[in-house]
């Protein structure tokens, strides 16, 4: 595999959109769209699906998908447990239905229930990257595939000498290849 780096297809921190641990999910949705709005659709196609959360000093403490941000709406995830291993475990849709009015999910109103999730502090329901979702930005892009894959993850954050400097998205890392085979001789 020729030698592409994580770095030659990171998108820099500075570029990414962010907020502060102690800002709501509301400042969150806004740094998005902010993002999105500045983003360099000549370098990079698609759009940003999350939002990384920053404590002292801009070190980078969790990050905000689409999917936590959904989570966020409705409290009572939470007395679930992990709803990730529920996922995987093959539940029929009946018990997932069940399992809506069980827990009283989405009662409300999506005006109440956004207007109440728009002022949650991001810092209560972020999610904080493991272990293997980090890489260093001198990593080959084949040790970057391995870790998407292997981790199911979406994106990895890229560091060098132990600080965050951008993040690597599934969706870069696919258009490379994608882009790449299209060159390929058949």
């Amino acid at each position: 595999m020729e030698k592409i780096s994580v770095k030659d297809l990171m998108v820099p921190l500075e570029e990414y959109a962010t907020v502060s641990e102690e800002a709501t999910l509301f400042e969150a949705v806004m740094a998005l769209e902010k993002a999105h709005e500045e983003l360099d659709r000549s370098r990079f196609q698609y759009l940003h699906r999350a939002v990384l959360v920053l404590g002292e000093n801009n070190k980078v403490l969790g990050k905000i998908s689409q999917l936590d941000a959904l989570r966020a709406l409705e409290p009572k995830y939470e007395e679930m447990g992990d709803t990730g291993t529920i996922s995987r475990a093959g539940f029929s849709p009946q018990f997932l239905k069940s399992m809506m009015e069980r827990y009283s999910i989405f009662n409300d109103t999506f005006q109440n229930i956004c207007s109440k999730a728009a002022k949650l502090k991001v810092k209560d329901f972020m999610y904080e990257p493991g272990e293997g979702e980090y890489i260093k930005e001198n990593a080959h892009l084949g040790m970057a595939i391995h870790q998407l894959v292997m981790g199911r993850h979406q994106s990895l954050l890229v560091t060098s000498q132990e600080k965050i400097v951008g993040i690597l998205r599934l969706t870069d890392v696919f258009k490379e290849i994608f882009e790449t085979m299209k060159t390929c001789e058949m």
